[in-house]
């Protein structure tokens, strides 16, 4: 019986392992030390929520996770056009499931790990407009000096929903002259801070960690829009088995405290 000391794949504390052949020891030895780099594409929704988690993954895993943020229509077209990366992480969560049934995600592997809700936002230390009801929300639009939200041209879920509550309100020519449409997240978020856009709308899990910012709440009840983010593994990646391990890590203790520190519900 020969006595080896590894280290674990799961972080850096050092194991005895019992070996009773030499070659048990050897593959044991190799499987601790092995670690692998995946791709992420991930969904700017939950970009800083990602960006505490993915270090915290690192550290727990002795892997390295690189993640590239994006609005969920323009990655989804990085997929179709066979873009390799390890996990998909968008929003809504029924794209994962379209993309099981063309092969492109392994089935089994969706993971619903996160509810987040269009909120309304303005400067940190501005005052809070009255959006309870639908029409102190439709109020506070018509009265503000400027609305901004992503130009729903971009495929931003927030911006493609904000486009339809305002058909819905009846207020598009009121509000022209004084939209701001951003190309994307931070632009919206620049332009609040700054003071260039007075009221933004965008996802809560965008504007709660973002210290330049006050969240008003979330829309009112009737006009309310929350989205699960879902995970899964893709089928043309190099380490399913790394993507699976992280997307056990959207589940656990860890990512939960984070998820609901960014504003979002864990699923």
């Amino acid at each position: 019986m020969r006595i080896l000391l590894a280290f674990s794949p799961f972080g850096r504390r050092p194991w005895l392992v019992s070996c009773g052949a030499a070659t048990l020891c050897a593959l044991f030895t190799l499987a601790g030390a092995r670690a692998a780099e995946i791709k992420v594409l991930s969904t700017v929704a939950v970009k800083a929520v990602m960006e505490n988690l993915i270090p915290q993954f690192e550290r727990s895993s002795g892997h390295t996770a690189l993640i590239e943020f994006g609005t969920s229509a323009v990655l989804k077209r990085q997929i179709d056009e066979g873009a390799r990366f390890d996990v998909f992480i968008v929003t809504p969560a029924e794209t994962i499931d379209d993309l099981i049934k063309q092969n492109k995600v392994v089935a089994g592997t969706r993971t619903d790990f996160a509810r987040t809700s269009i909120g309304v936002a303005v400067r940190a230390g501005a005052t809070k407009p009255y959006i309870a009801s639908v029409d102190a929300f439709k109020r506070a639009l018509v009265s503000a000096r400027s609305v901004g939200y992503t130009d729903p041209a971009r495929g931003g879920t927030s911006g493609v929903y904000l486009a339809g509550v305002i058909e819905r309100l009846g207020i598009g020519a009121e509000l022209k002259p004084r939209t701001r449409l951003s190309a994307g997240i931070p632009a919206l978020i620049e332009a609040i801070a700054n003071g260039d856009v007075e009221i933004g709308i965008l996802q809560i899990s965008e504007i709660v960690p973002d210290s330049r910012l006050a969240l008003v709440g979330p829309l009112p009840p009737g006009l309310e829009k929350a989205t699960v983010i879902a995970a899964g593994v893709l089928t043309n990646g190099t380490h399913p088995e790394v993507g699976s391990a992280l997307l056990r890590f959207l589940k656990s203790q860890e990512a939960v405290s984070a998820i609901r520190a960014s504003g979002m519900e864990p699923i």
